[in-house]
């Protein structure tokens, strides 16, 4: 199995990259968020609330979720369920952002992305992947931007769906949300010591996916 970890701070391009990656080279792409959504929709239908933290710990053990693609579609799998069409509700939503910082929820779903990546060739993205999640990657990627390029994108990206934003207010939101994501108790982000860094700040997405495919063929 071939396992390629890519991290990197909010903006970074991280998901656009790691899904460009799969599809050319045939890969898996865990989408990890999914994977907690799954678990929220697990946790709803066995009727707990997200303010019983005990129950979600216990409970969260009896799930089995995980990701494969057919006919080039992403599907997650719950319990052996395509659950694609019940993931994205506002209530999943809640409950995931509830859950997601359970330490137990945190710790099965860690196994469930790790067990994954021993079955297939995966491309996993997020902020802990080369350091905890998957450490013994074949590949790992540190992508990163500077916070007026990752703020400029994310500036452009709203201004082209027609919602007003400033430039400045993004720009402090990035800053701000890199300062907690580097400094959290659990698995803060951080290079791995073995990861190639890309800073993606003058590369365009083309040129980034290309970076990335030498490094697999090396």
């Amino acid at each position: 199995m071939y396992n390629i970890a890519i991290d990197g701070p909010a903006g970074a391009g991280k998901s656009t990259i790691a899904k460009q990656i799969a599809r050319r080279k045939g890969y898996i792409y865990v989408d990890t968020g999914a994977m907690y959504r799954a678990m929220a929709l697990f946790l709803i239908e066995n009727q707990i609330s997200p303010e019983e933290p005990d129950k979600i710990s216990e409970k969260c053990r009896e799930a089995d979720i995980s990701i494969v693609y057919e006919n080039g579609e992403q599907v997650v799998l719950l319990n052996g369920r395509n659950v694609n069409g019940l993931i994205r509700t506002e209530e999943v939503s809640n409950m995931a952002s509830a859950s997601s910082v359970n330490g137990d929820v945190r710790k099965k779903l860690v196994e469930l992305q790790q067990k994954l990546a021993e079955k297939a060739d995966v491309v996993m993205d997020g902020r802990d992947i080369g350091t905890c999640v998957l450490p013994n990657a074949d590949l790992k990627i540190y992508l990163t931007a500077s916070s007026s390029v990752r703020a400029k994108r994310r500036y452009d990206e709203l201004a082209a769906r027609g919602e007003e934003c400033d430039i400045d207010v993004i720009k402090g939101d990035i800053e701000e949300r890199d300062y907690r994501d580097m400094h959290r108790d659990i698995s803060p982000l951080k290079q791995a010591d073995d990861a190639v860094l890309v800073d993606s700040s003058d590369m365009t997405i083309e040129e980034v996916i290309g970076r990335i495919l030498e490094l697999c063929a090396g």
